[in-house]
Parts: C-alpha cells; structure tokens; sequence
C-alpha cells in the first residue's frame, strides 16, 4: 500500500430519471448557461493604453488551501480524504475512469447507460435500495457522466458513513449486470434521448456540436449515445464493458466532511481492500486530433427550431496545458454576465441575438473553445455569425482592461470558493484535480494559475487558438415543411 499526504499546500451532467432535464448531451455546452449566469461584468472596451496601469493580478482573496490525504490500496483503489468537520455530513464519491470515450465502437452511450445501471439491484442490495440508504436518512444521491469520468455522489448524516461505503463497495463488485436490468435502463435512456435531443428545440444543435467539431477523436460521440448504437448492444457487450471498467484499480474514492480518519481508514479496508484487482488494467488508447486544414462548415436543419443558431468551435488545449486558466478567463469575459462582451455586442447593440454564449471546454484529451448565438427576430445568421466572431478577435485587438479583468477572476475564483462550501463540493473539487487534472493538489494550484493571468496572457491564448487556427461553423435552421 502506498500512501501520501497533504496538510497544508496540496469538471450538467447529472443522474436522471425519466422526464428529468440532462447535461449529457454536451456536458460542457450546458455549462455555458450555467457561467452565464454569473454576476454581470462591465463591457467598455479601452485600448491598449489600460494594459500598462494593469495590475498584475487580482486582488489577494483569502482562500486557505484545501488539505488532503491520500493513499492507493493494495488492489490498486486510490482513496482520498478530506476532513472538514463544519457540519455533521459527510459527502462519499466514487470516481470511475471511464467517460463516452471509452464507449466501444458501435455502442456509444454505454458509460451513461451504465451510470443509470449502477441504481439497479445487487448481490445484497434490491432495485433501487441505494436511493433507501441515503434518502431515507435525510441525505441525497446523485450521478454523472462525461467525455472521461463516470461519478457517483452521495450525502449523508455523518454517522451513516459506514453503511455508505459498504453500498459503494457492493455496487462495485457486486451489481447485477443482467438482461433485465439492461433492457430497463436502455429503455429509460432512450427516453432521454428522445426528450432532450428530439424533442428540444436546439437538442440537435448542441448533440451535434462534437461529431461537428472532432475529425478523429473519441470525443466525437457524444455522452448520451444514440438509439441506434443502444438497440444494437446486447448484453454480452454490457458485461465485458462493466468487467473493464468498473473495478477497483479503475476507480478514485473521495470522502470529505465529518469523520474520524483512523476509523474512514479502517472502513475502506474493511470494505473495499479485499476487492480484486483484475489480472489487466483497462487500457486507454492515446488519442490526438489533427487540426483541422481550413475554415469547415456543417449546415443542421430541424423541426421545432424557434429561430436559427449558431456556433463556432475551435481546438483547444487539454485541462491540464499551462493555457487553461488563460482560455477560461477568456470565455469568462466573453460571456459571463449581461455586461459581458458578447452580450453587449450581439444582444443589446446589435440587437442581432437573443442569446450569446462562450465556454473553454476542457477536458483530459484535446477540448473546444466554443461560441454559439441564437438569432433574435429575422436577423439572418450569417450576420449572427460575423457579429460572434468579430467579438471574439476583438478581444484579441482590444485587451481586457484591469477592472474587467479583476472581476472576472474573482468571479471565478469565488465560484470555486462558494462550491467548495459544502461537504460534497469540496469532494468534488479534490475529485475533479485528482481524476482529471491527474494530481489531487491541484485543487488549490489552479485557484492560483487564475490569479495570475494577465490581459496579454489573454490575447496571446486566443491569438494562438482562435487567430492562427481554423474553425467550425454550426448552422442549425428550421427544416422546411414536410409536403
């Protein structure tokens, strides 16, 4: 067993049910709506001359560092432990591996179905009894999946803990993967489907954003899947990818909040050491994405579609580049806010849309810059488009002023304080550096990687990816009637 620790100085979508709103159809585009939503950020734009009284960074905010301990059992389970004894709740995740790009070829959706799965009985738990263990003693479960992590949440009172990684360990060695519970949950994803991405308005517009702005890469499937790839899959296929993927060695298991650290210790061994570690780790190819050769456009028409859309994407780098902080403090002021840039320009000024949005999705491998516009009234959508990408290069012409910049990572990093506020928050935060980011002290160095970017840290991130690459145009329109 080895151990680890860190005392001082060491990532929509979401379980669902049928009829329940989800983020799966592009986790991080759903995520835009979500950073627009922050507090609104001032717009005017000033030359050049503002970058030289700059600040170097924002205002010192007092956020101490998250303390940690780490340890990896003997079947290989990395465990992570975060003591926070505010309230008495404790926040148990479970961190598996394996997102839509591990889908097999032909069965994309299968991370997500199995995320719906995982709720279904075992060797000693009944259908739906793990919902009992939390909801019944006034706690709360939860799950998503993504391009890379399939993850499992749950809050309890803090003297539940025990019984709670008890069902943890039980649903990892133990679920019933069987026709039944396989026909069931592809049924009640299929539903989703259906909902969110036939039945919404712009469904199809984000679904198709992926397999629009990927020429090669795994991530060109999107997390939900399709119907076709789920009809197809028989069981003999959902056992294989249940035997690779969800195992010990596979998995990352964070508790954080209320708890005794010598007797967490002795419950994870108690429970989850004996677990066997399978003779061969499950293998995730190394996947690049060629650039695209020049400027690509891809026209979507649709039924039901209120007014036309539009987006631009573009390649970025993964989450773990020196740059990401760079291209999240450059979507934050493109678009978090009414005051932000885009919305300035295209909803207000221009009048040109209704909605306008910009998100650095990043992930483990190669991720998207991503701006999108949906039009207002009859503004046509080419004008739609050159207002959005005439923005975006402004900021490259035009660099953030040192308010504008302040506030946007204080923005950002109170966010990120505010989500840390709570038992499952905190766990998520520790999860996501650790899983993602491949080292759990992460959590508190990319607090400081916002801090210091500068205004021509800015424009060198969106020169060097927007101005010196080539992009996709998504064009998504009203279908014309059926005769």
């Amino acid at each position: 067993m080895s151990s680890t620790s860190n005392s001082s100085t060491p990532r929509a979508p979401t379980r669902r049910r049928p009829g329940e709103s989800i983020a799966a159809v592009r986790p991080a585009v759903k995520r835009t709506a979500v950073r627009a939503a922050l507090l609104g950020l001032t717009a005017a734009l000033l030359g050049r001359a503002a970058l030289a009284a700059e600040p170097s960074a924002a205002p010192e905010l007092p956020i101490p560092p998250i303390a940690f301990r780490a340890r990896v059992l003997d079947n290989g389970l990395r465990v992570i432990a975060v003591e926070r004894r505010a309230t008495p709740t404790v926040a148990v995740q479970v961190w598996y591996h394996v997102g839509s790009r591990d889908d097999p070829p032909g069965r994309s959706g299968f991370a997500h179905l199995f995320e719906h799965m995982m709720f279904k009985a075992t060797r000693n738990l009944a259908d739906e009894q793990f919902d009992r263990l939390t909801e019944d003693v006034g706690g709360a479960n939860n799950a998503f999946t993504s391009d890379d992590v399939t993850a499992y949440q749950s809050v309890v009172p803090a003297n539940h803990l025990e019984t709670l990684l008890w069902a943890e360990a039980e649903r990892m060695a133990n679920l019933r993967v069987d026709a039944a519970n396989f026909r069931s949950e592809r049924a009640v994803v299929q539903e989703e489907y259906r909902q969110q991405i036939l039945a919404a308005p712009y469904g199809r517009f984000f679904n198709a954003i992926p397999g629009a702005s990927y020429r090669v890469h795994p991530y060109r499937r999107t997390t939900i899947g399709s119907i076709e790839d789920l009809d197809a899959a028989e069981l003999a296929d959902v056992v294989a990818f249940h035997a690779a993927h969800y195992r010990p060695d596979n998995a990352t298991l964070v508790v954080a909040g209320d708890f005794d650290p010598a007797q967490l210790d002795a419950w994870v061994d108690r429970y989850f050491g004996h677990l066997p570690r399978p003779p061969a780790a499950p293998a995730r190819a190394p996947a690049d994405e060629p650039p695209w050769p020049a400027d690509r456009r891809v026209d979507l028409a649709a039924p039901r579609v209120p007014l036309p859309a539009v987006a631009l994407t573009w390649l970025a780098p993964p989450l773990t580049h020196p740059d990401a902080a760079a291209l999240r403090v450059a979507a934050a002021i493109l678009a978090n806010g009414d005051s932000s840039r885009l919305n300035q320009a295209l909803v207000y000024r221009q009048q040109v849309a209704s909605q306008a949005g910009f998100d650095a999705d990043l992930r483990v491998g190669p991720g998207l810059l991503i701006g999108y516009a949906i039009a207002a009234g009859d503004s046509a959508l080419e004008r739609v488009r050159a207002a959005l990408l005439t923005e975006v290069k402004r900021l490259i012409a035009q660099p953030p002023h040192a308010a504008e910049l302040a506030k946007v990572k204080t923005q950002l990093i109170t966010a990120a304080f505010m989500t840390r506020q709570t038992a499952l928050g905190l766990g998520a935060a520790v999860a996501e550096a650790a899983v993602l980011e491949g080292d759990p002290a992460r959590v508190n160095a990319s607090l400081d990687d916002l801090r210091r970017v500068s205004a021509a840290d800015v424009q060198r991130v969106l020169r060097r990816y927007v101005a010196g690459a080539h992009h996709v145009t998504i064009a998504y329109r009203q279908a014309p009637a059926a005769r």
